[in-house]
C-alpha cells in the first residue's frame, strides 16, 4: 500500500502538477545527519523529478570496467570504442628544462605551461575528432565574452580556441559565475585548441548538484567528448545511499565506454564532523568514487616563483566511508599507511575505503576573467581539475593521431605505472579537525602516493611518453 500510494502521488504530480500523497507520521523518512526539517514546501512550489531505474548486473559491469581499463588485461582498449586518426602525428620539439625558475604575480596559462613543461607546439591539431568538456551546476554560467577576453589577455603565446564548440543544456543569461568561468578558461587553455563542450545542469538535487541528471544525459548520447572535468562535490554523508550508488553506477558506465571523468577533491582538506560525540574526517563525493580520477591541489613552494610544488593545505583527500578500496590502489595505499610518519589516529578514517585523490595540480592563486573583470588569486581544486583534464586531452590528441584509442578510465593504468610522468609532491599537510588530538592537521604528503596529492602533478613530456603507448 505504501508503494502504491507513493506511485499514485507521483502520477498525480505529473498529471496535475501537484502531489496529494502525505505519509503517515510513522512513515516519515529519516533525515540525513546534520539536516534540519524546515517544514512543508509550499503547494505552488515547482518540483523537478528525475527517474533513474535500478540497474542490474552491476557486478558484471564492474568486471568489464576493470578488463577494458587495465593495460595488463588482454581486453584492454581504453573503453568500448575506438577513434581512428584523421591526420598524422606531428613531431614534438624538445621541452624546456624541468624546474626552470620564473617570477609570476599569479597563476596564468603561461605559468601552467612553464611549470608543466609544455611548448608552444603542445596544442590540439584542429584536425581530429578529439574533444573535452566541463560541467556546470548550481546556477553557475560562463560568458563567451569573458572567455574571449581571457584568451586575449593570457593566450597570446599558444594556439587556442576562443569560443566553446557546444553547450548542452540550459545556459543562463545572468551574471557569470567565477566557478564556471574558471572551469572553461583553464580547460581551454590547458587543453589548448581542442574542441570544448559545456554541460549545463542548473537545477538542484536535494539542494545540491544534480549529478545524476547530468550523467543520464551522457548515457543517452552516442558521441561524447573523451575527457570530462567537474569542479563540484558534496560531503559523502549529505546524500542518500541510494542516490550515491545510482550515480556511481553511471560512473561505471562512463568508464566502460572509455570516458575519462575527473573530479575536484574538494577544498576542506580531510574535512571534519562529529559522529556520536567523536570527531572524524569527512570524505567528499563524487571525489570518493572508485570510477573517477580525483584531482588534489598544490601551491608553489615560493609563492611568486615557478618552482617546486608543495601541498595546498585546502586540498581534499582521505578515505571513503561508502566505497571499498578498489584493487588497483591497494598496494599504493598499504605502502602509504605503513611508511608515513604522520598518519592520523585510525578512528578518524576508514583505512579500507576508496582512497583519494589520484593526482594533483596547482590550485592556488589563479587569474580568472568573470563578468569582464580580471580577478586575481582565485584558488581551489576547482582550478587544478580542468588543468589536469586539459593536459590529458592533449595526450589523447597524440593517441588518436597515432591510431590508438583515447585514455579512457585512467586509474588502473595510473596506479600500475606508480605515478610515472608526474612530479612527486613530498612536503606539506592538509587541514582537518581543530581539536587537541589532531590540531587541525589531516594527512601529509610523502614519497609516492598519498591521500593529499595522489601520485603528484603533471610533467607533460614525461606523462605523454608514459601514456602514449597502448
Amino acid at each position: 500500500m505504501r508503494l502504491q500510494a507513493c506511485f499514485l502521488g507521483l502520477l498525480a504530480l505529473f498529471v496535475t502538477g501537484k502531489c496529494s500523497y502525505s505519509p503517515e507520521p510513522d512513515q516519515q523518512l529519516a533525515l540525513p545527519p546534520g539536516w534540519v526539517s524546515l517544514g512543508r514546501v509550499d503547494s505552488e512550489e515547482e518540483l523537478s523529478l528525475t527517474f533513474a531505474l535500478r540497474q542490474q548486473n552491476v557486478e558484471r559491469l564492474s568486471e568489464l570496467v576493470q578488463a577494458v581499463s587495465d593495460p595488463g588485461s588482454p581486453r584492454y582498449v581504453g573503453g568500448l570504442h575506438r577513434f581512428p586518426p584523421t591526420s598524422s602525428l606531428r613531431q614534438r620539439p624538445e621541452p624546456q628544462v624541468s624546474g626552470t625558475v620564473g617570477l609570476h604575480l599569479g597563476v596564468t596559462p603561461s605559468v601552467i605551461r612553464q611549470r608543466y613543461n609544455l611548448t608552444a607546439q603542445d596544442v590540439g591539431s584542429g584536425t581530429t575528432n578529439n574533444s573535452q568538456a566541463c560541467a556546470q551546476f548550481l546556477e553557475q554560467y560562463f560568458h563567451d565574452s569573458d572567455l574571449a577576453e581571457f584568451m586575449r589577455l593570457f593566450g597570446g603565446n599558444f594556439a587556442h580556441q576562443a569560443s566553446v564548440a557546444r553547450v548542452v543544456g540550459q545556459q543562463g543569461r545572468g551574471r557569470a559565475g567565477i566557478e564556471a568561468s574558471l572551469d572553461v578558461e583553464y580547460l581551454m587553455s590547458a587543453g589548448a585548441n581542442i574542441s570544448t563542450w559545456v554541460y549545463s545542469s542548473p537545477g538542484r538535487h536535494e539542494s545540491q548538484e544534480p549529478f545524476l541528471q547530468w550523467l543520464l544525459v551522457l548515457s543517452n548520447e552516442s558521441a561524447l567528448p573523451h575527457v570530462h572535468t567537474v569542479s563540484y562535490g558534496d560531503d559523502e554523508d549529505s546524500l542518500s545511499s541510494a542516490y550515491i550508488q545510482r550515480v556511481n553506477t553511471e560512473f561505471m558506465k562512463a568508464a566502460a565506454r572509455g570516458l575519462t571523468l575527473l573530479f575536484a577533491s574538494g577544498d576542506s582538506g580531510a574535512g571534519c564532523w562529529s559522529v556520536s560525540g567523536r570527531h572524524q574526517f569527512r570524505p567528499s563525493f563524487p571525489a570518493s568514487s572508485p570510477y573517477v580520477t580525483t584531482v588534489g591541489g598544490t601551491s608553489f613552494q615560493n609563492p611568486f616563483r615557478v618552482t617546486n610544488e608543495i601541498v595546498d593545505y585546502i586540498s581534499g583527500g582521505g578515505f571513503s566511508n561508502v566505497f571499498p578500496q578498489p584493487s588497483y590502489q591497494e598496494e599504493a595505499v598499504a605502502q602509504f599507511l605503513s611508511s608515513s610518519p604522520h598518519v592520523p589516529p585510525s578512528s578518524y578514517f576508514n583505512a579500507s575505503g576508496r582512497a583519494y585523490p589520484d593526482v594533483a595540480a596547482l590550485s592556488d592563486g589563479y587569474w580568472v576573467v568573470s563578468n569582464s573583470v580580471p580577478i586575481p588569486w582565485v584558488s581551489g581544486t576547482s582550478a587544478s581539475t580542468p588543468v589536469f583534464g586539459g593536459l590529458l586531452s592533449l595526450i589523447n590528441e597524440h593517441r588518436i593521431l597515432s591510431g590508438r584509442p583515447p585514455l579512457g578510465f585512467l586509474n588502473p593504468r595510473l596506479y600500475k605505472q606508480r605515478g610515472a610522468g608526474l612530479f612527486d609532491v613530498t612536503h606539506g599537510c592538509h587541514e582537518s579537525c581543530l581539536n587537541e588530538e589532531v590540531q587541525g592537521q589531516g594527512f601529509c604528503s610523502g614519497p609516492g602516493w598519498d591521500p593529499v596529492t595522489g601520485w603528484g602533478t603533471p610533467n607533460f613530456p614525461a606523462l605523454l611518453k608514459t601514456l602514449i603507448n597502448p
